[in-house]
C-alpha cells in the first residue's frame, strides 16, 4: 500500500535546521565561555597565588594586606543550597566589613560575637580570615572559580558539537529506517548528552583545564565506539516488517479519544478527536464526540498498524506514542493516527476483520 505523501515532509528539513542552528549556538557559547570567562579565572587564580604581602602602608591591588578585626556578629542565610554564613566585622582602622564562610558556624568556635581575628584583603575584597588556629577562605577565594567555566565550555560544546555530528551522520545515513522516531537517531543524541555530562564533570575532579579536556578527549573515542555498536543492534532489530500487532477490542458503547484521519477522503481531519463506537468510527473536533461529526466512510478497510514514518504527513506524535493504521478506502490510501493505546477502538470501530494483521 502506497501512503498518501511520499516526500520528505518540511518538519524533516526544520527539525535538521534547527538541530545545527543549536550546534551551532552552543559552539560559539562554548568559544566564548573558554576564552574569556574561563581565561580570567585561570589568571586570578595565578595571580592570587603569586601574590606577596603589601609593603608596610602600601595597599595595593596586586599584593596581600592584613588586618585584625573583631567579630560583631554572624548571619546565616536561609535557602542556600551550600551552607555559608555572615561573617560582620569591626576592623581596627575603624571600617566595617563583612565576607562570607563556606560550612556551619560551628566548624568555626572562634566566630563569636567579641572574637579576634585578621583578614586578608586581596583586590579590595577579603580572600581569607584567620582564625586563632584556623585559616577560612571566603567565598571570594578565587582558587578553583576556572572549574565553572570549564565545566560549562566543554558540556555545551560537546552538546554542540554531538548535534552537529549528529545531524551530519543523519543525512548520509536517514535512509536506514523510515521510521519517524527511530532508535538509530536516539542512540547517538543519547551519546551526546553522556558525552556533554562528561565534559561538565570533568573539571571538578581534576586539578587543571588541561587535566579536564584530557577527559573528555578521553571519552570520545568510547562513547563513539560504544553509539556504534548500539546503532548496529538496533538497525539489526528496525530491520524487516515493522507491522504491530494490535488486538482489536469491541466497543459496546462510543469512546472518543486524541486522533486524526489522514488521506484523500471527505471525512478526514488533521486535528481535533475520534469517535470509535459500535456504528463505525468518526472524526469530531467536539470532545464529546457529539458536533461537526464526519462519520468514516463503511468501506473504510484496515490494512496493518505500523510505527509513524519520516514520509508521512504532519500529524500530532501524541508524546512519542503515535501508531498508523494504514487502511483503504474503495482504493484510496487512508491514514487513522492515534496513540497505541486507543488503536485497538479504532480496529474494533473498523469491524477489522479476524486474521488481518
Amino acid at each position: 500500500m502506497t501512503t498518501p505523501a511520499t516526500s520528505r515532509p518540511p518538519r524533516t528539513v526544520v527539525h535538521l535546521r534547527a538541530a545545527v542552528a543549536i550546534g551551532v549556538v552552543c559552539a560559539l557559547i562554548s568559544a566564548f565561555v573558554l576564552t574569556v570567562p574561563l581565561r580570567g579565572a585561570i589568571d586570578d587564580e595565578r595571580a592570587f597565588r603569586a601574590a606577596v604581602a603589601c609593603a608596610p602602608g602600601d595597599r595595593g591591588d596586586d599584593c596581600l594586606w592584613t588586618v585584625t578585626a573583631r567579630v560583631e556578629r554572624t548571619e546565616r542565610k536561609k535557602g542556600r543550597r551550600s551552607a555559608s554564613f555572615w561573617l560582620y566585622l569591626d576592623q581596627v582602622d575603624g571600617k566595617s566589613s563583612r565576607t562570607r564562610l563556606r560550612g556551619h558556624e560551628a566548624e568555626y568556635p572562634a566566630a563569636r560575637p567579641g572574637g579576634r581575628v585578621d583578614v586578608t584583603y586581596w583586590r579590595d575584597q577579603i580572600r581569607y580570615v584567620d582564625f586563632p588556629g584556623e585559616r577560612a577562605y571566603t567565598t571570594a577565594d578565587p582558587r578553583g572559580d576556572w572549574r565553572l567555566f570549564c565545566a560549562w565550555g566543554l558540556g555545551v560544546g560537546l552538546y554542540g558539537l554531538g548535534f552537529l555530528v549528529v545531524t551530519a551522520w543523519w543525512r548520509r545515513r536517514h535512509h536506514i529506517s523510515r521510521r519517524a522516531y527511530s532508535w538509530q537517531y536516539g542512540t547517538p543524541l543519547l551519546g551526546v548528552v553522556f558525552l556533554a555530562g562528561v565534559g561538565a564533570l570533568a573539571p571538578w575532579p581534576t586539578g587543571s583545564p588541561g587535566e579536564a579536556f584530557l577527559v573528555a578527549g578521553a571519552a570520545i573515542p568510547v562513547v563513539a565506539a560504544v553509539c556504534a555498536v548500539a546503532v548496529r543492534v538496533v538497525r539489526r532489530g528496525e530491520s524487516g516488517d515493522d507491522t504491530v500487532a494490535v488486538t482489536p477490542a469491541f466497543p459496546a458503547e462510543e469512546r472518543v479519544f486524541p486522533g486524526v484521519i489522514v488521506g484523500e477522503v471527505p471525512y478526514a481531519r488533521a486535528d481535533g478527536m475520534l469517535a470509535a463506537g459500535p456504528t463505525g468510527l468518526a472524526t469530531t473536533p467536539d470532545p464529546t464526540g457529539a458536533a461537526l461529526r464526519r462519520e468514516a466512510s463503511p468501506a473504510l478497510t484496515p490494512v496493518r498498524a505500523r510505527p509513524p514514518y519520516r514520509t508521512d504527513p504532519k500529524f500530532p506524535d501524541y508524546g512519542g506514542k503515535a501508531l498508523v493504521l494504514e487502511c483503504e478506502d474503495e482504493g484510496v490510501p487512508v491514514l487513522v493516527v492515534t496513540d497505541r493505546k486507543h488503536m485497538r477502538w479504532v480496529l474494533g470501530a473498523l469491524r477489522r476483520p479476524a486474521g488481518v494483521s
